[in-house]
């Protein structure tokens, strides 16, 4: 089953969030703040990661270092129009319920890569 991280620092943002895409089939764990965040990605095994609007974006920068070194999953990061985007992130959407359920729908339907091209992926990444 696809597995997402979904962060944000609103406790009912996020758990609004984790219902629609719960019924859309998803397996999300949620976490609030940095320090959860941190220890629920410790944990792994995501295909996603989405970070709220809520999140300061000096902390969305330090969360997308750490999430890039523990695993190749794609990282969400929700703005609102108004918002600069975050260096690192993969996909910049607005948190609107139907963008976000497409595109987790979108990514959700692509092959996990094999062992062999998540550490080309890594390789990649430290690269750039």
């Amino acid at each position: 089953m696809f597995r997402i991280l979904s962060v944000s620092y609103d406790e009912v943002l996020l758990h609004t969030r984790r219902l629609i895409l719960e019924a859309a089939g998803y397996s999300v764990v949620s976490a609030v703040g940095f320090k959860q965040s941190l220890d629920q990605c410790k944990h792994g095994g995501f295909d996603l990661f989405i970070l709220g609007h809520s999140i300061p974006n000096s902390d969305k920068e330090a969360l997308i270092k750490e999430f890039r070194a523990s695993c190749p999953a794609p990282i969400v990061s929700l703005l609102l129009q108004t918002e600069i985007d975050v260096a690192g992130a993969d996909y910049y959407i607005e948190p609107k319920p139907k963008a976000v359920l497409a595109l987790v729908r979108k990514l959700g339907s692509k092959p996990k890569p094999a062992h062999s091209e998540i550490s080309s992926i890594k390789t990649a990444r430290n690269r750039a």
